[in-house]
């Protein structure tokens, strides 16, 4: 089509250009994640409003959430044959195509299976974006300013989702929850544009075999733990439904671990998991993801159905907590290249810890300052997380393996993020059964589950201590 440019190719780019191409580059990849990102952070504030739209608990709603997280899981894993096959710049359009497309859809969504619907493309399009940013530092960086690369990146796409939650607060204020699903066109105009004109063409394109018994067993293994923890608040732990979908969880796994011994081109190489600090960086982000996507789905929650507050103010109350996050990346990128990455991520789990014990000690009866201080010390943490935890899993791996590697990083954190989202809404719904009605109720109800939280992120603390670094712990 004669409107659509032809791509430059990269000599040319790096010619115009010069030594700033490569972070242009990368910004325009951080604008199609940013786009992904404010797909999932701004929904949460509508929460409250979707479950009395529609008449749905806690168990029902998280489904919105759960299936955007297990399609955004799913979809991760065919990313890098998908790149192969059709090249970055196609990929990379087509899937903030589908993306914007899908918030459209949402935003005219007449029930709630069909707001659903929508929420798993706009998650299959944020999960095939993911992988885009580390695969650009990765690629095109040297090893000596990735870090910084790496918190550049983080930087720009929590720089918006830092006003998400107040822009999101507002817009449902005043137009309703269809506008938090339009909130992401914006970045998805900017990323179509500046890629149009700044990704070049591939140099070749591959077409081998595609491991769809791999990820068909990988994907199932997801969907059914899914399912299985979205209704033990239903059938109950003991119960025979919960056993089926535990044993349906842990048959396509062993039958993915035959698999990928056998296969010649497996989806994961379980060769991966002789490196240690992998291997424990893989735990600790299975931990971490649990953690932050729970919280992220609990604690405006809680600002508005404990503590009483508008979705405005709400997302006001976050918004020092979103910008320290995005001011401090770039710090914790630069010192993720000087120092050991597994130190400062053993100290951003600390920080993250602690947050959610004052949280669960104060409980409803924290002041709105009090509040904004807990989440701030609890983002700075984030921030010391965010650029060394990948560093530290990938700085022993040999360079045809980081492809691989950097995907399983990402699949292990969306599943922990399923997970902790699943859990915590169920966990929540039980305890808060348990005690009964009222405000003291609601109260330990929601200390308790942040008590969840913070021992989530105590497991990944004491994982990362024994994860030693190749060439820098």
């Amino acid at each position: 089509m004669k409107f659509i440019p032809r791509a430059p190719t990269l000599e040319a780019l790096e010619s115009r250009f010069g030594a700033r191409y490569k972070w242009m580059a990368l910004l325009t990849v951080a604008f199609g994640s940013v786009a992904a990102v404010l797909s999932t952070t701004s929904f949460n504030v509508a929460i409250p409003t979707l479950m009395r739209e529609f008449g749905l608990g806690q168990d029902k709603i998280q489904w919105a959430i759960t299936g955007f997280m297990a399609a955004m899981t799913v979809s991760m894993l065919p990313t890098p044959w998908l790149l192969d096959r059709f090249g970055f710049r196609r990929c990379f359009l087509g899937i903030v195509l589908l993306l914007a497309g899908a918030s459209v859809a949402g935003s005219m969504a007449s029930n709630f299976s069909f707001l659903v619907f929508t929420r798993i493309l706009q998650g299959a399009a944020a999960g095939m974006l993911q992988p885009f940013g580390m695969l650009t530092v990765m690629r095109t960086f040297p090893p000596e300013i990735q870090g910084r690369a790496t918190g550049i990146l983080s930087f720009s796409i929590v720089l918006a989702p830092a006003v998400a939650p107040t822009l999101g607060g507002v817009l449902l204020d005043q137009f309703g929850w269809e506008a938090i699903f339009l909130i992401n066109l914006p970045m998805c105009v900017i990323a179509s544009v500046a890629a149009l004109y700044l990704m070049p063409p591939p140099h070749e394109l591959k077409s081998a075999p595609f491991d769809w018994l791999g990820v068909a067993l990988l994907g199932l293994t997801a969907l059914v733990s899914v399912e299985g923890v979205s209704n033990l608040n239903e059938n109950g732990v003991q119960s025979w439904w919960t056993l089926l979908f535990f044993a349906g969880t842990l048959i396509p796994m062993g039958w993915f671990i035959r698999h990928a011994t056998r296969a010649e081109h497996p989806i994961v190489r379980l060769e991966l998991f002789a490196d240690r600090a992998f291997s424990i960086g893989i735990l600790v982000s299975l931990a971490y993801g649990f953690g932050i996507y729970a919280s992220t789905y609990l604690i405006p929650v809680f600002l508005q159905n404990a503590l009483g507050f508008s979705a405005t103010v709400a997302g006001l109350a976050l918004l020092p907590a979103g910008i320290t996050l995005a001011v401090m990346l770039p710090v914790a990128g630069h010192m993720a290249d000087r120092y050991p990455p597994r130190l400062l991520t053993m100290g951003g789990l600390g920080l993250f810890c602690l947050s959610f014990l004052l949280l669960a000690f104060k409980g409803s009866g924290i002041s709105y300052f009090e509040l904004v201080g807990v989440t701030v010390l609890g983002r700075f943490g984030l921030a010391m997380i965010l650029p060394s935890l990948t560093l530290a899993t990938l700085r022993g791996m040999k360079p045809h393996q980081l492809g691989q590697s950097s995907m399983v990083i990402s699949y292990t954190r969306q599943i922990g993020g399923v997970f902790g989202v699943a859990i915590s809404a169920v966990f929540l719904e039980w305890r808060a059964a348990m005690h009964g009605a009222g405000e003291a109720a609601a109260s330990s109800a929601y200390a308790e589950t942040f008590l969840l939280l913070a021992a989530a992120f105590a497991v990944a603390l004491l994982a990362t201590s024994g994860m030693k670094s190749k060439q820098k712990d």
